[in-house]
């Protein structure tokens, strides 16, 4: 039985890592204001948030800049234009896609950088090239966690094997990325014990980050603040691919950490994430979403649907498990 006290109690541990400008981004093809970003950047100030993550490192050679906005490459000077020399306690990181970025070029030292977390995100068959930037990035002199992404997919043996192939790097957390939103609690438990087995093994730490398309990604991140999961993502909104992310105004309110605080949470939403929706941005969850999380598929399809303004949920359904 889970120990209560790891629900109630204040654990010093727990970091929190807002993803809105990363994972939101891949709504709006990273398009934020300058005004956005900035009353973001505050809003996790005044809120307490651990790390505030501004996008990705990408590949210019494989993404056209002309077609997406700022976030999506990370370059260190347009975050410096936002946090400056950050002398704050909040820490920066962004996003390296295995394959989609040029860490040796585009991920300089630490010491001349504005970014404090390097989030490398591999799916299982990549590991080894994920070890490669791992140790890239640790050399640099940068704090590494690891997305393993896709892991409803994966086998149990499969995932043991890349948890100790990681578990021997110099990574720092490991992350549960329930990809497809199609992971319940119970399921969330026994990845959660697997993970914190390995972890506690080498000296890491674990993370989530959930996807919101069975209305779950809340329910299943306090299930692993449970099971002793100490780095947290979340969006503010619930902003995020497809169905979304575990809601920042919910977690802020749901810990017991005395630093978090929900109010400028919510002011945020008021002022930025409302108007955003406003502006016809969509994302949350839906049928289709729903769909394509208890077939325990990727959520391509219902994007595509989504972005075509389709209402025939039958049709759609049936297509989905035509591909079967």
């Amino acid at each position: 039985m889970k120990e209560i006290s790891k629900l109630l109690n204040y654990r010093p541990d727990i970091k929190v890592v807002d993803a809105t400008l990363r994972d939101g981004g891949l709504v709006n093809d990273f398009y934020f204001s300058e005004e956005f970003v900035k009353a973001l950047y505050l809003a996790n100030l005044r809120a307490g948030v651990d790390y505030m993550e501004f996008g990705y490192k990408a590949d210019r050679e494989l993404f056209d800049e002309n077609k997406f906005g700022k976030c999506k490459f990370c370059d260190d000077e347009f975050i410096r234009s936002v946090v400056g020399e950050n002398n704050t306690d909040l820490k920066i990181a962004i996003m390296a896609d295995v394959g989609r970025c040029r860490y040796k070029q585009d991920i300089i030292e630490r010491s001349e950088s504005p970014i404090d977390l390097i989030r490398v995100a591999t799916y299982l068959h990549t590991i080894p090239t994920a070890v490669d930037m791992i140790e890239d990035s640790k050399k640099k002199g940068y704090e590494v966690s690891c997305n393993i992404m896709a892991i409803s997919n994966a086998r149990e043996g499969d995932l043991q094997a890349a948890l100790d192939i990681l578990g021997q790097s110099p990574v720092d957390v490991f992350y549960i990325v329930d990809s497809f939103g199609s992971l319940y609690p119970e399921q969330i438990q026994r990845l959660a014990e697997m993970f914190c087995e390995f972890a506690e093994k080498y000296g890491k730490k674990v993370g989530i980050h959930a996807h919101n398309n069975q209305q779950l990604a809340f329910a299943n991140t306090i299930e692993a603040v449970g099971d002793g999961v100490d780095w947290l993502d979340a969006t503010y909104c619930g902003m995020g691919r497809g169905a979304g992310n575990c809601a920042m105004e919910l977690l802020l309110s749901f810990l017991k950490n005395p630093k978090y605080n929900v109010y400028p949470v919510i002011k945020f939403i008021e002022d930025q994430m409302l108007p955003l929706k406003e502006q016809g941005v969509v994302w949350g969850y839906d049928l289709q979403y729903m769909m394509t999380g208890i077939l325990n598929r990727h959520p391509r399809s219902a994007i595509a649907f989504t972005q075509e303004k389709r209402s025939d949920y039958t049709e759609f359904y049936k297509e989905i498990i035509a591909l079967d």
